[in-house]
Formats: structure tokens, sequence, C-alpha cells
């Protein structure tokens, strides 16, 4: 099921052993190198480390009251797994950045993003234009197959601009010369 990302925050992370409250979303940490959402940042009054993790890999259900896992045992502080603590300190967010082509044209700036559910793989980026572009478009949808790189500043799309190819120029004359016109007018023939 594909689901927006901006749907999941603020929403409750229950407790399938006890059926009551843990914690809420916060933030998601994404690996920026396959858009994969790792875990999840908590907050809450009953969580015993801060900041604390949800590993997506531990989500038991994402149902409409929140997400399931099986007690508070799958929470996860910075020091127990390496790769949450690097992502953490990374600060990678996907939210507000900066949009362009290969041909170095901005597109917009993220505004949301589609995961798969199963997965918690970032599908889509949902992007917003300019002030400009906003008035004659509502926004454009990337799937993550166009993608060609992520870096620290921005995210470079696949361009479907066509590379335009100069006109040639007869070198003799400077008219252009057209191939369907002859110069002189030719009579119609009548089949019979």
């Amino acid at each position: 099921m594909l689901l927006l990302g901006s749907r999941i925050l603020d929403k409750a992370v229950m407790s399938l052993q006890t059926g009551t409250r843990l914690a809420s979303i916060k933030a998601p940490l994404i690996d920026p190198a396959n858009l994969k959402i790792v875990a999840y940042v908590l907050e809450g009054p009953l969580l015993s480390e801060q900041p604390s993790f949800l590993r997506t890999a531990d989500v038991r259900e994402l149902s409409s009251i929140g997400l399931i896992v099986d007690s508070s045992d799958e929470f996860v502080g910075m020091n127990d797994v390496i790769k949450l603590e690097e992502l953490y300190n990374l600060g990678f967010s996907l939210i507000g950045m900066p949009v362009i082509d290969e041909m170095k044209r901005k597109i917009g700036k993220v505004e949301d993003y589609t995961i798969e559910t199963e997965s918690f793989v970032i599908q889509q980026l949902h992007i917003k234009r300019g002030i400009l572009r906003g008035f004659t478009d509502t926004g454009a949808l990337i799937h993550r197959s166009q993608i060609v790189e992520i870096n620290d500043k921005n995210i470079i799309v696949h361009t479907t601009a066509k590379k335009l190819t100069p006109v040639m120029k007869n070198e003799r004359t400077t008219a252009y010369i057209n191939p369907f016109r002859s110069t002189a007018p030719q009579p119609e023939q009548i089949k019979r």
C-alpha cells in the first residue's frame, strides 16, 4: 500500500502486548543512498532514552491508529545501532530539499513523499513548484526511477527535455532551404 509520509508523523506507536500508546512518531530517518526509511525518531514521556528510535523492520503493522509493535523492547537508543547513529548525525531531511533536472533547471522543492508501507521505501516525491509556476500548475510527482543523484544541496532528476540540435544553414546563401517547395510550379496530372 502507498501512503503519504506526512500521514505517519505524529501517529501513535502502540504496543501489541499491552494495548497502550508507548510513544509518537517525530521524524523519519531516511537513508539518502537508497531512499529507505530505516527508522523513526520517537518522542513521549515513557521513553527511557533520548533520542529513541523505532526501526521500520520492527514495525508489526501500520493501521489507522498508528504503528503497532510487539512491545517497548523494540525501541533502540542512539548507541545501540551504528547505522542509526550515522543517519541521525547526518541530519538528512527530504522535505524542503530543492529538485533540479540534469540541465540545472529548478523544478521545485520536495513537499511530501509517498512510501510503500511494506518496505518503507520512498516511491515518489511530491514537488511544490515555485511561485511563478504555482499559478499555472499545482505540483509534480517524481518517481524514484527518475532520480539521478541526491547530494547535500539538491536532488537531481532525469530531464525529459530533448536536446536541441542546431539548424544547419546553406553555406552559399543565408536563406533556409525548404525541401517541400520546388522553385517552379508543376502541372497537375489527372489519372484516367
